[in-house]
């Protein structure tokens, strides 16, 4: 399959970059129409498809026949003198001259991406092949020295190899360094191997500091500074490695600033979106994905980590001049060369990708969607080829179960189309939007690779088998391979990509390999994202020598750490069959979602390649029929491997359905009536609503599991709402629609938390005023705001909308949302706060005094209405003596800490007092965390008062104490302590059917 692709593009297309396998010509830049990205950000008239099939040539090398061994290394080393003819050995001198250019002198404006991962990929692979740096069966380079001392090796063709390669693969990285020149540190998307960016006026490259730093560049031509996270932050694996073999450092540091200030511009969902302005560094499309123009930049993550394990980083000594990186996002930049940091950013981003895009069991087989990377709201429900590639990274990483579902899906679309489309809908079952090429892309076959690696399945070789047959059956042409324009109808493209011979062939090749140098070699290595084998010389470049950086300081991951991380052992085969995936109880849910069982069988032979077996004998039938189309896949899987008399698990649904309310004589929704605010939509009018509800897994909050089943609002009037979005409602406007009969919709007060409203003066603040945004983050602790999460007792069946956690928080954000300036000073002199309260639980917990609810800040973060108690008196934990009769009497609040005593104690010391309005009314209970061993850190127990309430006397109190605890130790006694007013707000939650829904409040 690559000799047919290979020999032909070396017969009729060399050297210009690609084949046309239809009509057996050359395929090159489009010069006629330069905006032809899809042609020339690829194509930069240096031979491509022979750069990126050097290093499958390389692996071919080490084939288990030794005529294909010397076949492929005659190939390969022919391959390489071709290049060096016609770009020159890299000198200076006169043999640095080619046919072509001096190196890559090309007029040819190219996409930095792809130049990255293709051409300096390649070369450098191939060279250190070359070299043995990388493994060829075989083959022991021998060293000569050359008569200006250099070291060479002489290879049979008469040339003699000493670094053309590497020296070709560092001119053409030099070239790529214009487009570095930013202000973000994001490289710009394109540049011209000749002339650099002159087309990015903006750029500082054209900043003239003599004359002020003016542009020379005064007139802006539209030139698009649009890049993605894939274009801008995958390319530390191949510069990395130039930097060690050349002892430039600018390379590595400039790729590493690259990724960085991609991540440090994470969206709130912790996921990098698909665009992104490289000049202003701001988001340009809200969408998010696994797949194209995101993919690379998680790939690169882990990769990372495993390649730069395995030697020291450079130094940034003489690096060109770094963009400052922000410390609030992700650590310092002394920490960017750790290879712990970029298994940490794997590790969130995996756990982010679980919570907002991956959908499990419950739709009906797991798979992944588009979201806002913002919200997290479902955007987009379409699977891309590009996004193929994952469950080959979760196999690296270590996630196989995850991997094999994830496969699954892709196998059976596979089986359907006999090629993954460009785009395909899992809401219709169909093509999306037209999209339904496949151009040779190799990620389907890669991640089959790797998964066969990790478990030894045999059904991932008839994976491989099926998809072997049906690109012989499909794309072969005289001339070469030809891409497929519609999965659906057969009809060609004229194109030969080269990442077909660079990546489809070769993971083909080491799929059916098993013995190969690559598939034992015990050493940190990765394949680039173009499929090119890269490692790092253990010891660096003399010039480029660095210690190890310390991990002090650096950047946390996930528990355990990464040395913890170890690959689970292959999964036990099942006793009716020698493959574990063919007996999975939900293979037939992949194919239900890939709609397999709606699809008729094919019966007639409809393949080029029937032509050619006429004079071929070894072509079989097997290699021209695909009964594609059988609900059990792939085609190829042979029925030995079926299990007899096998089940199926249960297909499982989520139950959906929607809340519609009534629309009011006088009611009429419009734009206002749903307002965006921080972390959901604030809705201002029940009329006409209708909210779209979905029953949510079971979750674990604060690593409490909790043991109810919620329902969660996933749309408002078709607008789809993020995993994390709340919806608030108004107290009053939800009075007026909801019908306290509705079995759908009731509300319900929660008797276990409650809120304290506190009117405290500006001097509480601290010194540095806060922003309304921090003041309510849920990450940040201030005097005023502590940073308090509370739950349901630990040991009482309580409701879980009852957990502070949810509520609390829920309630802040949307306060947060609605406050837009600094708290300001009013005529009162006074600030409104919140501080969440647990109510007790016992013989002794008398109810909550019938006050009406306090209400919160106005838009300027002044108070709103008056608090009803304002005497309060603060003192110790209360255990040792008596409180004076005056306190509980002329005092309407009474705060204590927490210890010394028991809670009984507490209230036993304080004197009996006649009942007015000035008088006692409420006890604040100030918690410490230390007092909550053995449970998250900011969580309480509901206080527990075992016995009726006495008096000091030893009575029983005719009028019980009500009691309520907060947390936050010394900072939350300190503001009671200054605090001039103090009120009640309660607290309400919906539910559904007696379910909770766990996303909507009421405030």
């Amino acid at each position: 399959m690559f000799y047919h692709g290979y020999d032909n593009y070396m017969k009729h297309a060399f050297p210009e970059d690609e084949l046309k396998p239809l009509t057996c010509k050359p395929l090159g830049r489009d010069r006629l129409d330069p905006t032809h990205i899809a042609i020339n950000d690829v194509l930069g008239n240096y031979s491509l498809s022979l750069v990126d099939s050097l290093t499958t040539l390389a692996v071919l090398a080490s084939s288990s026949t030794e005529a294909r061994r010397n076949k492929a290394l005659h190939h390969f080393q022919s391959g390489v003198a071709a290049l060096v003819e016609q770009y020159g050995d890299g000198t200076d001198g006169p043999a640095g001259q080619g046919l072509r250019a001096r190196g890559f002198d090309l007029d040819s404006k190219v996409q930095v991406f792809e130049t990255v991962i293709r051409g300096v990929g390649g070369l450098l692979s191939a060279h250190q092949f070359a070299v043995g740096d990388l493994p060829i069966t075989g083959y022991r380079p021998p060293k000569t020295t050359t008569g200006n001392g250099s070291d060479s090796i002489q290879w049979p063709n008469g040339l003699r190899y000493n670094g053309q390669l590497l020296r070709l693969a560092e001119d053409l990285g030099n070239r790529l360094l214009p487009a570095f020149h930013t202000d973000t540190g994001i490289p710009y998307p394109r540049v011209n191997l000749r002339h650099g960016i002159p087309f990015y006026a903006e750029s500082p490259l054209h900043r003239d500091a003599e004359n002020g730093m003016c542009h020379r560049i005064q007139r802006r031509n539209g030139e698009l500074t649009e890049t993605c996270s894939a274009g801008a932050g995958s390319l530390l694996l191949e510069f990395t490695t130039l930097s060690r073999l050349t002892g430039d450092p600018r390379f590595e540091q400039l790729s590493k600033r690259a990724f960085w200030s991609i991540w440090e511009r994470k969206g709130p969902t912790g996921l990098v979106g698909a665009g992104i302005d490289a000049e202003t560094g701001l988001w340009t499309s809200s969408y998010t994905g696994i797949g194209a123009s995101v993919d690379s930049f998680y790939e690169y993550a882990a990769k990372a980590y495993v390649l730069f394990s395995a030697a020291p980083a450079a130094t940034s000594s003489g690096a060109f001049p770094p963009t400052a990186i922000s410390d609030a996002h992700g650590g310092s930049s002394q920490h960017f060369d750790d290879p712990e940091s970029y298994y940490g950013v794997w590790k969130d981003a995996h756990a982010a990708i679980n919570h907002h895009l991956r959908r499990g069991r419950m739709y009906i087989h797991p798979h992944y969607i588009q979201a806002d990377l913002f919200t997290g709201a479902a955007r987009a429900f379409w699977f891309d080829s590009l996004g193929a590639f994952f469950p080959g990274l979760l196999t690296l990483t270590g996630d196989v179960e995850e991997a094999t579902e994830a496969h699954l899906l892709n196998t059976a679309l596979w089986s359907r189309y006999s090629a993954l489309p460009e785009r395909w809908s899992t809401s219709s079952g169909s093509v999306e939007s037209g999209l339904g090429w496949w151009g040779g892309r190799p990620e389907f076959i890669e991640s089959t690779y790797h998964l066969y690696r990790a478990t030894q399945d045999p059904w991932y070789l008839h994976v491989g088998e099926m998809v072997m047959r049906d690109i012989k059956r499909r794309c072969w042409t005289k001339c070469g391979w030809a891409g497929i324009q519609d999965v659906r109808t057969g009809e060609r493209s004229d194109r030969m990509e080269s990442y077909f011979l660079s990546e489809t062939t070769k993971y083909l090749i080491l799929l059916f390999e098993p013995d190969h140098p690559l598939n034992k070699l015990d050493a940190s290595f990765v394949f680039n994202t173009e499929g090119h084998p890269l490692i790092l010389p253990r010891i660096a470049h003399q010039q480029y020598r660095a210690s190890t950086p310390s991990a002090k300081g650096a950047p946390n991951v996930a528990s355990g750490g990464s040395s913890a991380q170890t690959c689970p052992p292959p999964p036990a085969h099942h006793p009716f069959s020698d493959s574990p995936v063919a007996s999975r109880g939900d293979l037939y849910h992949a194919a239900n979602l890939a709609r397999l069982h709606f699809m008729p069988t094919h019966e007639t032979l409809e393949s080029p390649l029937i032509e050619y077996s006429a004079d071929h004998p070894s072509v079989s039938i097997s290699d021209v029929r695909s009964p594609s189309n059988y609900t059990y896949f792939p085609w190829t899987l042979p029925l030995e491997l079926v299990p007899p008399n096998a089940t199926c698990d249960k297909m499982t649904a989520r139950p959906t359905f929607d809340i519609t309310f009534p629309t009011h004589p006088h009611g009429v929704l419009t734009p206002g009536s749903l307002q965006r605010v921080l972390n959901g939509i604030l809705v201002n009018s029940i009329s006409g609503l209708r909210l779209g509800m979905i029953q949510d897994v079971k979750v674990d909050i604060g690593g409490i599991p909790s043991s109810a089943e919620l329902y969660r609002v996933q749309a408002i009037n078709n607008i789809a709402m993020g995993r994390d979005e709340k919806v608030f409602v108004a107290k009053d406007t939800a009075a007026d629609a909801v019908n306290p009969l509705d079995p759908n919709f009731t509300r319900v007060r929660d008797m276990a938390m409650v809120d304290l409203v506190i009117d405290v003066t500006p001097e509480l603040m601290c010194s540095k005023k806060n922003t309304t945004s921090n003041l309510f983050d849920n990450s940040v602790t201030s005097t005023s705001s502590p940073d308090l999460v509370y739950s349901s007792p630990a040991h009482e069946n309580v409701p879980h909308e009852s957990s502070m956690m949810h509520a609390f928080n829920s309630l802040i954000e949307h306060v947060a949302a609605l406050i837009h300036n600094d708290p300001q000073e009013t005529t009162t002199g006074y600030l409104r706060e919140y501080f969440p309260a647990i109510t007790p639980t016992g013989a002794g917990a008398a109810p909550l005094p019938d006050v009406e609810d306090a209400l919160g800040p106005d838009m300027s973060g002044s108070p709103r209405g008056g608090l009803v108690w304002h005497s309060i008196y603060v003192t110790d934990n209360n255990c040792n003596s008596r409180l004076p009769v005056s306190v509980p009497r002329d005092h309407q609040v009474l705060v204590i800490t927490r210890g010394g005593c028991s809670f009984g104690q507490k209230l036993q010391n304080i004197p009996t007092f006649p009942p007015s309005k000035n008088s006692l009314q409420l006890v604040i209970v100030v918690s410490y965390d230390d007092a909550e061993a053995g449970l998250p850190s900011g969580w309480l127990v509901r206080p527990l008062l075992e016995k009726h309430q006495l008096t000091p006397a030893g009575l029983s109190r005719h009028r019980p104490i009500p009691m309520v605890m907060v947390g936050g130790g010394d900072k939350t006694h300190d503001v009671f302590r200054r605090a001039v007013g103090l009120g009640l707000k309660r607290r309400y939650s919906i539910q559904a059917q007696g379910v909770p829904i766990s996303n909507l409040i009421i405030i």
